[in-house]
Parts: C-alpha cells; structure tokens; sequence
C-alpha cells in the first residue's frame, strides 16, 4: 500500500513517517511545501530509504494534487499552518492552506477513486476552551474555535465530513491534544522553554502561567494516527490525549527541574488575546474502537525531550539562526 502523508516534514508529520517506515512495509510519499516550520533536515536520513519519496509543493495545488493522488491508497493530511499567535497576526495563510488545501485534497482523492482512507489530523483547539470544572471535550461536542487557526481547523473538518456525507468518502478525522517530544519548532512552548533555558535567557509565560493543556509525547499520537488510517471508522472522529493536565507554569518547572535551573528564569509576558483557558480530552472512543491509548508518561517524555535538545544541539542552533533556510534553498529550490 502506498501512502500520501502532507505535512511530512512538519514536527508530527516527520515522526509519523518515521513511525511508518520502522513498524509497516508501505511505501511513503511525502508532500511538503517546506515553509517556515517545514524542515526537510528532520528527514535527512531517510532520503535514500527505498520507500520514501519526497515532493515538494503545496497542497493547494489541484494539479499537483491530482496527480501525486493517482499513485496512493491512503491519504494523512499533517500539512497546515499550526501556529495560533502567527494566526492573530495574519489570517489569510490559514485559510489558504487549512480549509482551502484541505478541500483540494478531498477533491483529488474522490477524483482519483482512491481504495483507501482519508486521515484528517485535526486539534483540540476546535472545540474552544474548558471552565476548571468542566469534563473533557468529547467528539460530539460542538466546534466553538477562538482563533483564527482554530477557526480554520474547524472549517476543514466540516469540509471532510461533508466529503463523507456527500459522496461518501471514507473520511476519519482525528483531534489531538499539545503534543511535545523530538523535532518540534522552537516557538513551541516546549522546546522553546527548553532552548531558552540552555541558553539562560529569560522563560516568557503568557499571563499568569494558569493556562492547562493536557500533554500527549508525539510517538503516542503517530500511533493513534496510525490506528485511525488502519481502523477507523468512515464518518468517525477520534480524540487523542495523553490524560495529563498540566498547567503552563507545571510545564516550565519540570523542564527547569530536569535541567537544575532556577525558576527566576521564568518571565510573565502580556497574555495574547483570546487565550483559551484550559484543553482537556476524552479519548475513550479512540481506545474502545482502535485499541490505543498513551503509553509515554509526562515525565518520561519530558526526560526524552529535553535530552533529545540537547544531543541535537546544532539542529535548533540551525533553525533559530535561519541558517536551515539556506540549506533547503540550496538543496530544494525556492
């Protein structure tokens, strides 16, 4: 079976394609527009694997699209612009490529009579935000999205289900909680805590640092990914968290923990607007009818997090300097 994972470069799509060619026997093609967050360096050593391809280009591209379609079974959608901050600033990018791409790849998928499934990798984030007391989003809550990149999200997930209302297809969209762990962009609030306290600069914490977020280590939601292309449901929608509610400030102190900083590191910085107070996932669907649930523990994760930092040193001092821009110029054209 042949795969089309978007996104691939991108910090989940990298490891779900590693997921892929370490525990499957299918071949992988990977379409990645290589923007900012894109780096084709988090899959360097797999450029000669023989059954990987990469191909650059967007996914609004119907063409592109289209005929990159005819060659796969199954599509997972990773590609999208993820950042809620860059969505406050500019809008538009999010349209283009999470509604927009989307419906292009619903449209080549249904053109091409693709035999598979169709995986949108969607978030939390649709479903808005939670009171302290309230239970878990669950998958038939309704979509209230606070931002514009929740607001995108959302809208590409109506698309997909229209897709499979409409004409049937076999759509499965997964929602994920905060994932952390190997590869992921410094503006994360992860390793960007982690990278500022290697380098002893200040720790900046949105608001009073109250923020919850339930935590799920990356490997664990590659493999509910997995599980969805393999075993979901057509029509169904599938929660993934890691049950560990965590507060921003527990985050940052962890990492400081581990890493036998004080917390005098840790700065407060003006809260940005519409900050969803608290994320909280009900994944019992996805273990009932997928078998999976998370496996990697908060502090295990971490642990694995931060020491994956720090071996790979030059991979952030790259990005964070634009230097890994050169590169894929250089390697991919632009």
């Amino acid at each position: 079976m042949k795969i089309l994972v978007t996104g691939g470069c991108g910090f989940i799509g990298s490891n779900f394609i590693r997921l892929l060619l370490e525990t499957r026997d299918y071949e992988i093609i990977n379409l990645d527009a290589l923007t900012y967050a894109g780096n084709p360096e988090n899959l360097k050593d797999l450029e000669n694997h023989p059954r990987y391809r990469f191909i650059r280009g967007r996914i609004e591209d119907s063409s592109l699209a289209g005929s990159i379609m005819k060659e796969v079974d199954s599509v997972v959608n990773f590609a999208a612009e993820s950042h809620v901050d860059r969505s406050i600033l500019k809008a538009s990018p999010f349209i283009a490529t999470n509604v927009m791409g989307t419906q292009v790849l619903l449209d080549a998928f249904r053109q091409c009579e693709c035999r598979g499934v169709f995986v949108h990798v969607s978030t939390d984030e649709v479903y808005g935000s939670l009171g302290p007391d309230d239970p878990p989003f669950r998958e038939d809550d309704p979509l209230l999205p606070n931002s514009p990149y929740s607001a995108s999200k959302a809208s590409s997930d109506l698309f997909c289900r229209a897709a499979w209302k409409t004409f049937g297809l076999p759509v499965v969209i997964t929602r994920c909680s905060n994932n952390y762990g190997p590869f992921q962009f410094p503006e994360k609030l992860i390793p960007l805590m982690i990278i500022n306290s290697l380098e002893k600069r200040p720790l900046p914490v949105y608001g009073d640092g109250q923020n919850v977020r339930d935590w799920i280590f990356v490997e664990d939601h590659c493999r509910g990914c997995l599980a969805a292309m393999e075993k979901g449901r057509p029509g169904a929608i599938y929660n993934f968290g890691g049950q560990c509610e965590k507060k921003n400030l527990e985050v940052v102190g962890a990492i400081l923990k581990k890493l036998g900083l004080s917390r005098d590191l840790i700065q407060f910085v003006k809260d940005r607007p519409g900050h969803d107070r608290r994320y909280a996932m009900d994944a019992g669907l996805a273990m009932k009818e997928l078998g999976w649930r998370p496996e990697v523990s908060f502090g295990d994760g971490i642990d694995r997090t931060v020491e994956w930092y720090i071996e790979n040193r030059q991979w952030w001092e790259r990005i964070i300097s634009g230097e890994y821009l050169d590169y894929y110029r250089t390697q991919y054209g632009q």
